[in-house]
């Protein structure tokens, strides 16, 4: 699919990855070692990665510390956007939005409809700006993040970020 206005940006953005997850720990959380893989083959910058409990308090207490950082760009998360009792990601985030970008969710949703059909339906996936840096949450199944991050996030956080610093 061709842009309308093509990125000619070379910008490396500074990237933050924080896994949502009661059970996850570094060794098993293949989603966000997945993120961060293919963030650096696109010459982007990890500056942080966290692994955090579904748990609104610290989920949020986690994004406020990422975005003091002075240094930083782009929080992407994984894990919570379910319907499930203990799935409290989107909750959290969308509390602290500033401004939301409707469409990530939208595509997100329409992109994961023809790969799985109406379960897509269940997933929060969101985004928008929170003091001044791009959070994105995503599901926390493997093929999720690589449908979100090569369809939409890797395609256009450049782009995304050079309007951030103007």
């Amino acid at each position: 699919m061709t842009q309308p206005h093509p990125d000619t940006l070379t910008i490396s953005v500074n990237c933050a990855v924080v896994t949502i997850s009661d059970t996850r720990s570094l060794e098993t959380d293949k989603s966000g070692q997945l993120i961060q893989q293919l963030l650096v083959a696109e010459n982007h910058i990890v500056r942080a990665y966290a692994i955090v409990k579904d748990e609104p308090a610290q989920i949020q207490q986690e994004i406020e510390l990422l975005a003091k950082t002075a240094n930083l760009d782009v929080v992407l998360c994984n894990g919570g956007t379910g319907i499930a009792p203990r799935d409290t990601t989107y909750d959290a985030i969308e509390k602290l939005l500033e401004k939301t970008l409707p469409g990530f969710g939208e595509l997100f949703r329409f992109l994961s409809y023809q790969e799985i059909g109406s379960r897509a339906m269940a997933s929060r996936a969101v985004a928008g700006v929170y003091q001044n840096k791009l959070i994105f949450s995503l599901p926390g199944s493997s093929n999720a993040v690589r449908l979100g991050m090569e369809k939409l996030i890797l395609p256009e956080i450049r782009h995304l970020v050079s309007q951030m610093r103007k």
